[in-house]
């Protein structure tokens, strides 16, 4: 089965939408649940800011599909270490100017990282796998 790289990152843009909606929602949830000073106030932005980048890397990752396999491993790397050196700005960065909000940040920072990860990693993977018949 041929793969039609625009009809492939449309999908994975709803797959991430859909993903980002379940994800607030359980943000949602767990504001009520926890104590206001335990939330970060710059969670919202946190979602659009995972959002953008996620698609933007995978955009990117997507371009080299067709070309060698190597060329494919090489901007997967490539895009991870952007991504990491970007991660470590933005927290570092707000960090820096907002320091009595610096456990909660840090904690919903690394809690999306790792679900966004894990999304991105397993639709890559999805993408990967030989569809069976």
């Amino acid at each position: 089965m041929e793969w039609n790289k625009s009809s492939g990152y449309f999908i994975f843009l709803r797959r991430i939408l859909v993903f980002s909606v379940v994800l607030g929602l359980i943000a949602i949830g767990v504001r009520f649940l926890v104590p206001s000073q335990y939330i970060t106030p710059a969670l919202p932005w946190l979602f659009l800011f995972f959002i953008a980048v996620t698609l933007s890397g995978y955009y990117f990752i997507f371009r080299s599909v067709d070309k060698k396999f190597i060329r494919f491993i090489n901007s997967y790397i490539l895009v991870t270490v952007v991504k990491l050196i970007l991660f470590i700005g933005v927290i570092f960065l707000y960090l820096l100017n907002h320091r009595q909000d610096a456990a909660a940040f840090a904690i919903s920072f690394f809690i999306l990282y790792l679900c966004y990860m894990i999304f991105e990693v397993i639709n890559l993977v999805s993408f990967f796998k030989p569809s069976r018949h």
